[in-house]
């Protein structure tokens, strides 16, 4: 909402509120049935008094343009003014609610919504600072990207051939093994989670992950109809997944090096143990690898390193090392699970960037995209050595963390259950954005994803300092 009530206007604050709330309704934004922002977000939208926009709110229920649905909010009434609007009006909140996709969670809505904002201070984003994006770089290869005028039109199902031939060379330092065919070229790391949920499992299949677990915090297979068991790694694994797996469909989604949100890394033993586990039991695995670029020391080998069976669906990207904008990344699998996912993306998109595909061609072919790692790898480096000295001078007392082994993030855990929605808004109206435990396991109360990859050092310690305050209140 870019609204803002004008404080120098004839008209009282109520009544512009309630004219805008009017004009919502008029315009058909909020159709009969919509539910409308609580009072609590109104207030912060519009920075105003709470109590003025329940008088609003309280005027335009008298007046009959909006209703109260016990224990539910407050909704646009379904009354003879709006039916009025309503015959040139579907009634598109039905439309919503009965539709398959999973809504996310409303702090996550806020969290997408706040990110916008240029006076946030983001302590919990998943993204690269643009300063530490390559950008000159990247014009540069512009300059010297020579296109035909095949290559900028529709992209092949699976993508550039050249970048499929390229990513065959370079995913060798991975330790895996693989053809072009056998790559499928997807606009980022999610879309090719979003193909699996579709066009790999029926209705009801099960989904297993670690828990605390980033699919917690968006729903391409829950929107599918997928059952999200969270399972725990132990010597049990085995047993308890023939218990829960039964004769249903299942795959295991991870995050074995630099886990999101933990920034857990699994040891060569894990990744064997899990593995051989799950290829017993006939589970498909995703790996999600998005990450291991970033850890300041060498990588261990990719479990897809291991799979001689086409167990492994091997999920890689370019979103969180080169630019998220260029939306590229690419799935390893077995040639039948490639022609089938890249039906469906010809179906969804009919292609990823043509643009996009040449530029990180260019910059693996080339050796700049190895140069950027190097650099980008140290100033990540930097910024968590910065944080963890503000973690150990203010946070000690209070709360406990481990020691970034790279990526974005440092999972810290508070002592005492503080982590919560009231904490969240709080810190929102302080213009402080965090991404808390309970948005990857809801009953974490616990724990914040505290990103040093995308806020200025000064912005890292002044938010740092508003978060500290208002956990010691």
């Amino acid at each position: 909402m870019d609204w803002k009530p004008n404080r120098h206007s004839h008209l009282t604050i109520q009544e512009q509120i309630v004219d805008w709330i009017k004009s919502r309704i008029e315009q058909g934004d909020w159709s009969v049935g919509t539910k409308i922002p609580t009072q609590r977000q109104l207030a912060m939208e519009f920075n105003v008094n709470r109590s003025t926009v329940q008088l609003a709110i309280d005027e335009l229920k008298a007046d009959g343009f909006l209703e109260s649905k016990m224990g539910s909010g407050v909704y646009v009434a379904n009354n003879s003014w709006n039916a009025l609007l309503n015959r040139s009006q579907p009634n598109w909140q039905q439309h919503i609610e009965s539709s398959i996709h999973k809504p996310n969670y409303h702090t996550i809505q806020l969290i997408n919504e706040y990110e916008q904002m240029d006076q946030i201070i983001r302590l919990g984003t998943g993204e690269l600072s643009p300063e530490l994006l390559p950008t000159k770089q990247i014009e540069q290869s512009l300059k010297k990207i020579s296109l035909d005028s095949k290559e900028i039109g529709y992209s092949s199902p699976q993508g550039s051939g050249k970048l499929r031939r390229i990513l065959c060379n370079y995913l060798k330092k991975r330790g895996i093994q693989t053809n072009p065919e056998n790559i499928l070229i997807v606009s980022g790391a999610l879309q090719a989670l979003q193909l699996i949920a579709v066009g790999l499992l029926e209705e009801g299949s099960i989904v297993f992950q670690e828990l605390p677990s980033y699919l917690n915090s968006v729903h391409p297979f829950q929107s599918s109809g997928m059952q999200m068991i969270s399972i725990s790694r132990d010597k049990h694994l085995a047993d308890t997944l023939r218990t829960l797996k039964r004769n249903r469909q299942s795959l295991f989604y991870c995050v074995p090096t630099l886990h999101n949100p933990t920034g857990y890394n699994w040891s060569i033993e894990e990744r064997k143990y899990f593995y051989n586990v799950f290829k017993e039991l006939n589970i498909p695995i995703i790996e999600d690898d998005v990450y291991h670029e970033l850890l300041f020391e060498s990588p261990p080998p990719a479990i897809k390193s291991f799979d001689i069976s086409g167990q492994v669906l091997y999920i890689g990207s370019v979103s969180k090392t080169l630019s998220p904008g260029l939306r590229i990344g690419w799935v390893v699998a077995p040639t039948p699970v490639i022609r089938r996912l890249a039906d469906i993306k010809m179906q969804t998109d009919y292609g990823s960037s043509a643009f996009s595909q040449e530029i990180v061609a260019h910059g693996i072919s080339s050796g700049l995209y190895e140069k950027h790692l190097i650099k980008l790898r140290k100033q990540l480096k930097t910024r968590a050595s910065f944080v963890e000295e503000i973690l150990e001078q203010r946070f000690k007392k209070i709360a406990t963390w481990k020691k970034s082994e790279g990526g974005f993030y440092i999972w810290l855990r508070f002592h005492k259950p503080v982590v919560n929605k009231a904490l969240f808004l709080k810190l929102i109206k302080k213009n402080v954005l965090i991404n808390p435990g309970y948005i990857y396991e809801t009953r974490d109360l616990h724990h914040i994803r505290l990103s040093y990859a995308y806020a200025s050092f000064e912005e890292l310690n002044e938010g740092l300092n508003i978060l500290l305050e208002l956990i010691q209140q």
